[in-house]
């Protein structure tokens, strides 16, 4: 009956194994590749190599002691004259070298790769004392007949020159052979070349240095992750950056690095991973090993072998911080607290705001409706030396007059009818900090006489009371109307005008500052999303031209409810035409009006306009006040185009 028979049936291929096993077992600080290559080895030989047998009497199916199989097994190479050739043929195939003695010492057989490796004939060592053949050479075979010990050794590997004068790494490894009896009849004797392994593995180690090296030069984050997302790489930038150094990620999940929640990295890079695409660009933020949070722009890519399977997954970023820094800083000069503007006559303003804000100067704030007099009174309030203190607004225009001195001044009970108790007024709640008079020339000439004297002794009678009350408190006013001309008309006291006007600021209208207009769009979005807690929305070319051209007739408060009428219209994260109210879809060029205050182009319509100026200057006996009035512009807007006219009187 034919059967199949392992070679480890076999007791020749018994002393081979045994040498390489015990070698792996003796030596558990082995050299790495080495031991590789003894695994490599009986990996191969247990796999690939199986020889035929006439009968099937190797492995007797009753008999379970090993030693009686090899018996069997060397009575069965005997009889059939397959005892060394063989073995030593699966050797050559192997390219390890190999030799066989006899008790004498003798040499019984040697395959081609020992031939060749020691620059040898096989007839011209056949016969000859081991010892005599390999002269200089530590001869393991002599310690092992001599004792008889039937002991497995082997020494540490040693260099040779093959009859080219090349050097060779030998490892040797050398076992006994037995006889049926368990006798030692001979000694087996391997010489692995270990040359070409080592020479691979340092080639493969010089690359994966020099390869390394490159990436640790780059100046780039770079780290590699398995298909899990844990770590395997880790560059010299990637350190600097996070902190954190190499030893301390490799192994662990890059999420403990990255903030999932800044920019969904775990979906971007197993995306890409799983789907083998590669994504570019995506800003995210990256916590650093003291906590910090750095912004980041990061691309995803998928790794795969040769076999183009993917293996795990790339990521490179850049650490944005300092171009965050610079447009932080950029953004800086063109914002003063809430307010932005890089308009020549913002920029004038923040200055004066910044100089005021130090004293208890009254301050008139002038603009129309819509400009930020409201914004603009609180930075002034909480900018200055009362900060912390009361901020007091009171709305002169909302207050009908028979309920306007009660409620700035307040009453004691019994000041009139229902007065069943005493009532601090505005002036009082504001006292210590800083009251703001919104709307100041609607004041009734009754009111403004009282207003006067607060301002002169800083001291006012409640409504019904005769003692007085003194507060310490800053007056701020805003109006969207001349207080020169009310005073002209007689709507206004010259002498509270006076004592008001101490320093006067003009706000223009937005018409009138355009360069402006992006980063306001940019700030009070981004404003408005923080407060909806949405996600920042962007801007389409088109809409972004629409916004830059319509002319905004509420000013900044305009543009604030076209923005976030948008942002509650938009569904994804771009604004469009479509989100815009109606009005502003129907124009059918969305450009500004004509008006003198727009840009001015071609010299006959330059000239044009300083005539028109200057009859109307010359109508209105060259106030200024009054011209602006009439030509419908700001007072700045008018001393600007005078300037650039070239127009004095």
């Amino acid at each position: 009956m034919r059967g199949t028979a392992w070679v480890s049936d076999y007791p020749l291929f018994t002393a081979f194994w045994n040498v390489i096993t015990a070698a792996l077992k003796r030596k558990p600080t082995l050299r790495k590749e080495r031991h590789s290559f003894l695994n490599y080895l009986l990996f191969g030989l247990q796999r690939n190599f199986r020889v035929t047998t006439q009968e099937h009497t190797l492995r007797d199916r009753n008999t379970t002691n090993p030693k009686h199989q090899i018996i069997k097994g060397i009575a069965y190479e005997q009889k059939n004259g397959i005892l060394t050739d063989q073995w030593l043929e699966l050797l050559d195939e192997l390219n390890i070298g190999a030799f066989t003695v006899n008790l004498q010492r003798s040499i019984t057989s040697m395959n081609y790769a020992a031939q060749a490796l020691m620059g040898l004939d096989e007839n011209e060592v056949e016969g000859k004392d081991c010892r005599e053949i390999f002269t200089g050479v530590p001869c393991l075979v002599d310690c092992l007949l001599r004792e008889n010990s039937g002991c497995q050794t082997d020494e540490p590997d040693v260099e040779i020159k093959d009859e080219n004068d090349r050097k060779h790494i030998l490892t040797r490894l050398a076992t006994p052979i037995y006889d049926p009896n368990q006798n030692v009849a001979g000694c087996l004797t391997l010489l692995q070349d270990h040359s070409p392994i080592v020479d691979l593995i340092d080639k493969i180690h010089y690359e994966e240095r020099s390869n390394k090296s490159i990436l640790d030069n780059l100046d780039v984050g770079m780290f590699t992750v398995d298909r899990g997302g844990h770590i395997t790489f880790f560059n010299n930038e990637a350190e600097r950056i996070s902190g954190y150094s190499r030893r301390e990620l490799l192994g662990k999940h890059f999420t403990e690095i990255f903030e999932e929640d800044a920019m969904q990295d775990s979906y971007q890079l197993k995306e890409s991973i799983d789907n083998g695409s590669t994504r570019s660009s995506h800003h995210g933020k990256i916590t650093t090993k003291d906590g910090e949070t750095i912004p980041v722009r990061a691309n995803y890519m998928a790794l795969k072998n040769k076999k183009n399977t993917i293996v795990g997954g790339l990521t490179t970023f850049h650490d944005l911080t300092l171009i965050h820094q610079l447009k932080q800083a950029i953004s800086g000069r063109y914002t003063f607290h809430d307010m932005v503007g890089k308009d020549p006559t913002m920029q004038q303003i923040f200055e004066k705001v910044s100089v005021i804000a130090e004293t208890d100067a009254t301050v008139i704030i002038e603009g129309a409706t819509g400009t930020g007099k409201d914004l603009l009174a609180k930075i002034i309030h909480s900018t200055s030396k009362r900060v912390g203190k009361p901020f007091v607004k009171v709305n002169c225009a909302a207050l009908p007059d028979n309920l306007l001195e009660s409620e700035m001044f307040g009453y004691v009970k019994g000041a009139f009818t229902g007065a069943d108790r005493d009532k601090p007024g505005r002036f009082s709640e504001a006292d210590g900090g800083s009251i703001f008079l919104d709307e100041i020339g609607d004041l009734p000439l009754s009111l403004q006489a009282k207003l006067l004297r607060v301002l002169e002794d800083k001291e006012f009678y409640p409504l019904g009371s005769r003692r007085i009350k003194k507060v310490d408190i800053r007056i701020i006013t805003a109006t969207n109307r001349g207080l020169e001309s009310l005073v002209e008309k007689k709507l206004f006291r010259e002498d509270l005008y006076y004592r008001l006007n101490v320093f006067k600021i003009e706000l223009p209208a937005l018409k009138d500052r355009r360069i402006d207009l992006p980063i306001l769009i940019r700030h009070i979005l981004r404003r408005l999303c923080t407060a909806s807690d949405n996600r920042p929305a962007r801007i389409s070319e088109e809409a972004m031209e629409l916004l830059l051209k319509f002319h905004y007739p509420g000013n900044v408060r305009e543009l604030e409810n076209i923005l976030e009428h948008a942002l509650i219209i938009c569904r994804d994260d771009v604004i469009r035409p479509k989100h815009f109210p109606d009005y502003m879809q129907h124009l059918d060029a969305p450009s500004e009006p004509e008006t003198l205050s727009s840009p001015i182009t071609g010299g006959e319509t330059d000239n044009a306009e300083k005539q028109h100026i200057l009859k109307v200057l010359r109508q209105n006996n060259w106030q200024r006040s009054k011209t602006a009035q009439v030509l419908e512009m700001d007072r700045t807007t008018l001393w600007r185009k005078m300037k650039r006219h070239g127009i004095n009187r």
